[in-house]
């Protein structure tokens, strides 16, 4: 059976929304440096990305019997709105000069403003298009033309989704200020970072947004948040051990931040004390080399971690199966669902 989800149909309809929306909100200002701040922030939104959110709003909206139409389309695309604000605040946060092969926001701001100040400048402009762009997706859902009641529904769970990324941002942050992380208190970060702002809540949305029932929200929530782990699980692999064609990311970025990633804490559970050393002396070393990284990847190997990680990544994919085998949901939505979970498991990039 083929399913209509696929970046190929439901994507361009998300990206026209997009760009009819962004439109509608020019620069308010005739100056010139703010016209090219906000067409850096429209480039960003419609310059990539892989439109997760908005799809699984769109099938939590059918999995509760909504029907394809334009309210579904314009409310998913408020969510890449957010998404696309959280990047741009998570990109200043680490740091870094790539997203999706291009130069960041930031990094983009500084590149249009030289002189001495033009990194703190691009900071500073960067938060600012961020929270901009945070704003949009606010008025974007507002405005999506779904019954009230439904959409009030809708934006309770919206607003929880965003507090809980925050705190998982939070969580984030300290732990890398921290002595490192447990495997447990990696996950307790992901779940809130990840887990939940990518994959629960943009499905519970979807199905409040369609009047879904109380039970259909909790066997979304069942699915969407051992299938979120599994998604963030591959993300910390893919940021370690892939290349930066593949993630349009430095492949040396987590590494160098001292990300305290699940596999991080399992390599630390068994490292012996010298390839302890080793990893505590580089892994967030923002003086690593390639030749560093790669003695890195080879102690995390030797620890057994990535193959203790995948194997999270499969059970993970397996309860969120069997969680939407059992729920009361329509049967397009099913399929497309237990597809986008292999997808998202097992990607790539």
């Amino acid at each position: 059976m083929t399913v209509s989800f696929t970046p190929n149909l439901l994507g361009p309809r998300i990206d026209d929304r997009l760009a009819g929306f962004l439109d509608g909100w020019r620069a308010p200002v005739a100056d010139r440096d703010v016209v090219a701040a906000y067409q850096l922030l429209v480039e960003f939104i419609l310059g990539g990305g892989k439109r997760i959110r908005p799809q699984l709003c769109y099938w939590g909206w059918r999995g509760a019997g909504g029907e394809d139409c334009e309210e579904i389309i314009s409310a998913a695309a408020a969510l890449e709105l957010c998404h696309a604000g959280l990047l741009i605040h998570d990109d200043i946060m680490d740091g870094s000069d790539l997203r999706r092969g291009r130069s960041t926001v930031h990094r983009s701001l500084a590149h249009l403003h030289g002189g001495a100040g033009a990194e703190a400048f691009g900071r500073a402009g960067g938060i600012l298009l961020g929270t901009l762009s945070l704003a949009w997706s606010d008025a974007l859902l507002s405005s999506c033309g779904v019954e009230p009641a439904r959409l009030r529904a809708a934006h309770h769970l919206f607003d929880a989704m965003r507090t809980e990324v925050i705190s998982g941002q939070y969580l984030d942050i300290l732990a890398q200020l921290r002595d490192g992380a447990t495997v447990e208190q990696a996950l307790t970060t992901i779940r809130y970072k990840t887990a939940k702002y990518t994959v629960e809540r943009p499905l519970q949305i979807g199905g409040a947004l369609a009047g879904a029932a109380p039970e259909l929200l909790r066997s979304y929530s069942a699915f969407g948040l051992p299938l979120g782990e599994a998604f963030q699980l591959r993300d910390d692999m893919l940021g370690t051990f892939g290349s930066s064609g593949e993630t349009g990311k430095s492949a040396l970025d987590d590494l160098r931040e001292g990300k305290q990633t699940v596999l991080f804490a399992h390599a630390v559970e068994r490292a012996t004390p010298a390839q302890l050393a080793y990893l505590r002396t580089w892994h967030g070393n923002p003086e690593l080399t390639d030749e560093h990284a790669g003695e890195v990847r080879e102690i995390l190997i030797a620890t057994g971690a990535p193959t203790r990680v995948e194997g999270m990544i499969d059970e993970r994919v397996r309860l969120a199966v069997k969680a939407l085998e059992a729920a009361p949901i329509a049967s397009e939505a099913r399929v497309a669902l237990t597809v986008l979970a292999a997808q998202l498991a097992h990607r790539d990039s």
